[in-house]
């Protein structure tokens, strides 16, 4: 997924090319792609060992959501998404949505800190929709890591979505003492301009509170 600029009423747009090819544009920016299905869909059945309770940060396609909400295990899982027409979109594709799904137009930077303590077994967390400016922000990830761990039960998981690239964020890294890689093998798009490569290896990051 590409990074999205900090922009409070970007133009976003959805675009189905040949096949089953979709593409979600914000600001004429590649926001997500059909092609990361598996990948999404391997990050969230991950997920979905830890617990019942989840919470993701992005809306997206809606891949990940979908697939958590629809995961047996699965009590509740609330998803946090600035846009509200990133939200309009997924409801006018997916009229059904499983019951577990709960849809949440908030700003993930000011809903984590009203979330209960331990109250959640993992968080996906899509870091290519925080703004490019936030990400030398040290003041900002220390503010927000706490939280972040705070709100997970001991043994819960926080997973980013998925890398290209098999580097360990210096946001996360130092709040947790147990991560787990999962290495996946990819294929993009060819109009894809978020990866260097069409096809190649995938990384998915499990960051884990054992403490």
């Amino acid at each position: 997924m590409n990074a999205i600029q900090q922009i409070e009423n970007p133009e976003i747009k959805l675009i189905e090319g040949d096949g089953d090819e979709v593409t979600l544009l914000i600001e004429d920016g590649q926001a997500m792609q059909g092609w990361e299905t598996a990948l999404m869909w391997e990050s969230a059945d991950i997920l979905c060992k830890y617990g019942s309770q989840f919470l993701e940060v992005g809306l997206g396609l809606g891949i990940s959501a979908l697939r958590i909400a629809a995961n047996p295990a699965t009590r509740h899982h609330a998803v946090i998404e600035k846009f509200p027409q990133v939200i309009e979109l997924f409801r006018e594709r997916n009229p059904s949505l499983p019951p577990a799904l709960e849809i949440v137009h908030a700003d993930f930077f000011e809903y984590i800190h009203e979330i209960e303590p331990e109250s959640l077994d993992g968080i996906f967390f899509d870091p290519y929709l925080v703004p490019v400016t936030l990400w030398d922000d040290e003041g900002l990830w220390a503010e927000v890591m706490p939280a972040v761990t705070r709100a997970l039960r001991r043994g819960g998981v926080f997973i980013p979505c998925f890398s290209t690239r098999p580097v360990l964020r210096w946001q996360f890294v130092h709040h947790f003492d147990r991560i787990v890689v999962e290495r996946r093998s990819y294929a993009s798009y060819a109009t894809t301009d978020y990866v260097k490569s069409d096809t190649g290896d995938a990384y998915i990051q499990c960051f884990v509170r054992t403490g």
